[in-house]
């Protein structure tokens, strides 16, 4: 009775999809496939060009908020931003303007922008193009900010405030954990094969 009962748990053990699995699928739900991000690239990694990077951020992201408020698919979103990208470069000129800061700039709505790896928290997300609105102040050789404005997921900070290096070992760090769990809950399974004299 006893070794059926066992029986019957290793089955359900062996059915049951692994954590790392669960865990895989919930990183690639933060951000939908179908998304417009925001980028912003500083004129420099000088501290008043990263003030100035944050101050657009804010005006900008406040009034695209706005937009999108009451939006609710892809294509009418991607509508409407692209119909006020020259809202979106007075309002980067305007606050250029304000901070007696040089109005060299350009704003862009492309299907293709490139964005870097970034991790936050728990989540990696891979470099690649998307789509996205992209702000270059200055030179735009500073460090750069992102969202993602549609759907609003603006009030996660992707500054890019790590070096590559330790993003590169955290994410192995990562996979290395994942590795080892996945190999321990292999082991926990042939111990409970041979345990019921099954191997």
């Amino acid at each position: 009775m006893r070794k059926g009962i066992a029986f019957l748990f290793i089955i359900i053990f062996i059915l049951l999809p692994p954590l790392s699995e669960t865990a895989t699928s919930a990183k690639t739900e933060m951000i939908p496939d179908e998304a417009i991000r925001l980028r912003i690239l500083a004129n420099s990694d000088n501290e008043e060009d990263q003030r100035i990077k944050l101050l657009v951020r804010d005006e900008v992201n406040n009034y695209i908020n706005e937009l999108v408020a009451t939006i609710d698919n892809i294509k009418e979103a991607r509508h409407t931003i692209r119909e006020h990208v020259p809202e979106i470069e007075s309002i980067v000129e305007e606050t250029l303007k304000e901070e007696q800061v040089d109005p060299t700039y350009s704003v862009k709505y492309r299907p293709n922008v490139e964005f870097p790896t970034k991790i936050y928290g728990n989540y990696l997300y891979p470099a690649g193009e998307y789509e996205a609105v992209l702000i270059t102040l200055g030179d735009g050789v500073g460090q750069n900010w992102w969202c993602v404005l549609f759907p609003p997921l603006c009030f996660l900070d992707f500054s890019e405030d790590e070096d590559q290096e330790d993003e590169a070992d955290e994410a192995a760090d990562q996979a290395l954990r994942q590795q080892e769990e996945e190999e321990a809950e292999v082991e926990v399974r042939f111990f409970l094969f041979d345990w019921l004299g099954l191997s």
